[in-house]
């Protein structure tokens, strides 16, 4: 029997008792993956991405080992919601026009003190000001410094577009913008390098493609480390008392690891190991999050329907932002179907092996979410489901 077909009769007889559509982590792939990333962060403390997990039991389940050290949040809402769960060291990574929650923020000293949030235009302090409605608590603030890489004068861009802050002067000037202003306090940098972390650079079938991506993100570190030290240097000019340096993601760890400016790394899928994240040179993970569905029809030979899949990634649209059918081994879609929003036909000679009632294991194309589509994971250890949490919508929570 091959690895992965044990891994799907153990993931079978884990769920036995289970009705699918069902989502399980399975927590031996789940530890060794943060295994991994701690070891490519070479002592740095790792930030976990709550995006990429979206079950509270799973964060504390990877900040209750050493090295891991704080959240990376996507709304403001979220945030606030983990520091009353008893999360102390929150990093909102992305701007927010959340008035009201700004507004419970200034007003409580626990949460001012447990969630930073991101600016990067003197509008967001503005609007921060004028939701505090009579709060005074003091709010962190993290500036982020845009990372993508400009060729031919700047005539080419590769990389998110997300923060207008490019040079160490930018960032100075909004940093003495928090400075001069009462009621804000600036204690971090974050710098998100999408194009190095996301972006796999060994995709199969493709080697020119592939070469060319690790040419651009071999110029594109050189490019950022040297503009990143610069810019941390500028802005702990103005801020001496600056807290923390983050950059990094899963896909590009130990390389961001490796400059001196940055003090912690960010990343999550990692832990989950999602389709998207097979195409890298610089690690291995080993899937954890899975979901089954259920073959409800055998339409004829080489062909079964299962119940459901029709739950494409974020992104730009194409066939790499869609679910893949993982085990049993050899199954693909129709292509003139795909996934469909309430059935999906498979095709290939294992389906003539598969009877009603089993289960087809996918893997999602990005990590958390997966856990949009359900309100639980099993969490799985040998052939054994041990526990049932939930995850972010299974507590009544969806925050985007």
């Amino acid at each position: 029997m091959t690895a992965l077909a044990a891994d799907r009769a153990r993931y079978d007889r884990a769920t036995a008792h289970l009705d699918a559509p069902v989502a399980i982590v399975d927590l031996d792939a789940f530890d060794a993956n943060a295994d991994d990333l701690l070891r490519r962060a070479g002592g740095k403390p790792v930030r976990v991405a709550s995006k990429s997990v979206r079950c509270r039991a799973l964060l504390e389940r990877v900040l209750a080992r050493d090295g891991f050290q704080g959240i990376m949040s996507f709304t403001l809402a979220e945030s606030l919601w983990l520091a009353r769960s008893g999360f102390d060291d929150i990093l909102l990574a992305y701007p927010s026009a959340d008035r009201a929650g700004f507004a419970e923020l200034a007003a409580d000293p626990k949460l001012a003190g447990a969630v930073t949030v991101l600016v990067d235009d003197p509008a967001q302090l503005d609007l921060i000001d004028a939701s505090r409605a009579g709060g005074r608590e003091v709010v962190r603030v993290c500036l982020e410094l845009d990372t993508s890489l400009r060729l031919l004068g700047g005539r080419v861009r590769v990389g998110a577009r997300r923060s207008p802050l490019r040079s160490p002067a930018q960032l100075a000037e909004l940093a003495r913008s928090v400075v001069r202003r009462p009621g804000f306090r600036l204690v971090g940098i974050m710098a998100y390098e999408g194009h190095i972390a996301g972006v796999g650079d060994a995709v199969a079938g493709r080697p020119l493609r592939s070469r060319a991506v690790r040419l651009m993100q071999a110029a594109a570190r050189r490019e950022l480390a040297e503009r990143r030290a610069a810019v941390v240097r500028a802005v702990r000019a103005v801020a001496p008392g600056l807290e923390f340096v983050n950059g990094g993601g899963t896909g590009s760890v130990q390389h961001t690891a490796a400059e001196d400016a940055v003090t912690e790394i960010a990343a999550g899928s990692g832990l989950y190991v999602p389709r998207l994240f097979d195409n890298y040179t610089s690690f291995t993970g080993r899937p954890a999050a899975l979901f089954a569905l259920p073959v409800v029809r055998r339409p004829g030979v080489g062909v079964v329907t299962v119940l459901g899949g029709g739950y494409p990634a974020s992104g730009a649209a194409g066939p790499d932002r869609l679910p893949v059918p993982y085990l049993p081994r050899g199954l693909a879609y129709d292509p003139q179907e795909g996934p469909g929003e309430v059935q999906t036909p498979l095709l290939g000679s294992p389906a003539d092996d598969l009877l009603i009632g089993d289960k087809v294991w996918f893997r999602h194309a990005k990590a958390g979410e997966l856990c949009e589509r359900f309100d639980a994971l099993h969490l799985v250890e040998g052939d054994s489901v041990t526990a049932t949490v939930p995850t972010y919508r299974g507590e009544g929570h969806t925050f985007l």
